[in-house]
């Protein structure tokens, strides 16, 4: 009788345990889409809309006054950067977690691209920052007339454009391998994973030819076109995780 209730113990945590795991992925699951969500809303906001409120990319005097006069508004721009990188480190790691058992591979090389992505972004704030500091404290640029100081604070402004294209190639590859990883899961839509990775083509694309500053007007055209089926993609996993879950992975082993 000993013998028994000792073996009941034994057993029981292990039992409390295997109940627990798939909640737990069920919740990282719902915090993962969530996080997509809000980063989609802040990004859309810092990155999309500030932005082509106040730099006016061909005139350098106007956007200099813009900065000044939208102060507010350039520092909301700032600071929704900040958040992006920061909730970008913790989705990440959801991601792994979640879709790892899938295919490990695809998943270190999503995971290790979307934090290289953060960390140039991170970099790129320095390009705001110069130009917040001519604004905050002018005696800096005091070496400078009005006019070379708008042109260097619009160098500074396109500077940061271009370091949104160089982290948007680490987002392709990060897109691509997860799309990958989508298609293969038995749990998640496999046209999702195909929309996906088109979207991280798309992206790639897109970007390369920013900065390489080719004229490529109908083949930048049918990037930009499939860049929108790379957003919806997006907010169509934020929904599926947030709504859909995802459920335990044991039975699943690691795929080559």
């Amino acid at each position: 009788l000993a013998l028994q209730s000792a073996r009941e113990l034994i057993n029981k945590p292990k039992k409390m345990s295997k109940q627990k795991k798939p909640q737990s992925r069920f919740s990282s699951a719902k915090v993962a889409g969530l996080l997509y969500l809000v980063i989609a809303i802040i990004g859309g906001f810092s990155i999309g809309y500030i932005p082509e409120e106040l730099v006016v990319y061909n005139n350098a005097a106007l956007s200099f006054q813009n900065l000044k006069e939208h102060w507010d508004l350039f520092q909301l721009a700032i600071a929704g950067d900040i958040a992006v990188l920061l909730f970008e480190t913790f989705l990440t790691v959801l991601l792994y977690q979640l879709f790892k058992s899938i295919h490990q591979t695809s998943m270190l090389i999503a995971s290790y691209s979307r934090l290289a992505m953060a960390i140039i972004m991170g970099m790129n704030l320095i390009n705001y920052l110069i130009p917040a500091l001519f604004i905050l404290e002018p005696e800096l640029g005091s070496a400078f007339n009005s006019a070379q100081l708008e042109s260097l604070n619009l160098i500074f402004l396109k500077a940061h454009k271009f370091g949104e294209f160089a982290w948007q190639i680490f987002f392709a590859i990060h897109l691509f391998c997860l799309g990958h990883v989508i298609h293969r899961s038995p749990y998640t839509p496999k046209f999702l994973g195909l929309v996906m990775l088109i979207g991280g083509i798309a992206y790639a694309g897109d970007s390369i030819l920013h900065l390489l500053i080719i004229p490529a007007g109908l083949l930048q055209q049918s990037f930009s076109l499939l860049l929108i089926l790379a957003v919806i993609s997006e907010f169509w996993f934020a929904f599926w995780l947030l709504i859909k879950g995802y459920p335990n992975q044991e039975s699943i082993q690691i795929q080559p």
